[in-house]
């Protein structure tokens, strides 16, 4: 496939085609692998299901079409504890239970993402959602080798401050 033809694949048809080849592949007791293989994760306490649901939750709760899923995998890893497996079984138990009754399998085989957005918007206000949800804002921009997909440099104190920086640079005034 052509860099063109790479650069015009829509978030949807990629969030398709995933779902539609196993976007993670479940290679053995507790492991969960991308199907490039350029990762994978080891869960412990929760189940890979419930991983790879929080794993798409993550996405479709932050969609950054640039951002690989590594990523959002590093930013949900914490909750693979003792201390949040009622809540992971609880939340993941809920979003099935809404893609069952819009006649799903399960949340993360629901193709379409305003479908699985609608269930999200649905479950905004539980403990579960918001727990999910606020870790994410931490735990995903976070991560230094995120920031430079977004433009991000990070803190600007240590290299003099905005000021010296380009902050002043704006010529259209």
């Amino acid at each position: 496939m052509s860099k063109i033809e790479r650069q015009g694949l829509t978030r949807r048809a990629l969030l398709a085609r995933s779902v539609a080849a196993g976007a993670l592949v479940v290679t053995g007791a507790g492991f969960l692998a991308a199907p490039d293989a350029a990762w994978a994760m080891e869960v412990s306490v929760i189940s890979e299901h419930q991983m790879a649901t929080l794993l798409q939750m993550a996405r479709d709760i932050y969609p950054h079409d640039k951002v690989a899923d590594q990523f959002y995998a590093i930013a949900v890893k914490g909750y693979d504890a003792e201390d949040k497996k009622a809540l992971v079984e609880e939340g993941v138990a809920a979003l099935d239970a809404a893609a069952q009754a819009a006649g799903h399998a399960d949340y993360v085989s629901m193709g379409w993402e305003e479908d699985r957005v609608q269930i999200l918007q649905a479950m905004e206000d539980s403990g579960f959602f918001q727990t999910v949800r606020g870790g994410l804002v931490t735990g995903l921009y976070n991560q230094k080798d995120v920031w430079p997909i977004f433009g991000y440099e990070g803190e600007s104190f240590s290299k003099g401050g905005y000021i010296e920086r380009g902050f002043d640079d704006i010529n259209w005034l």
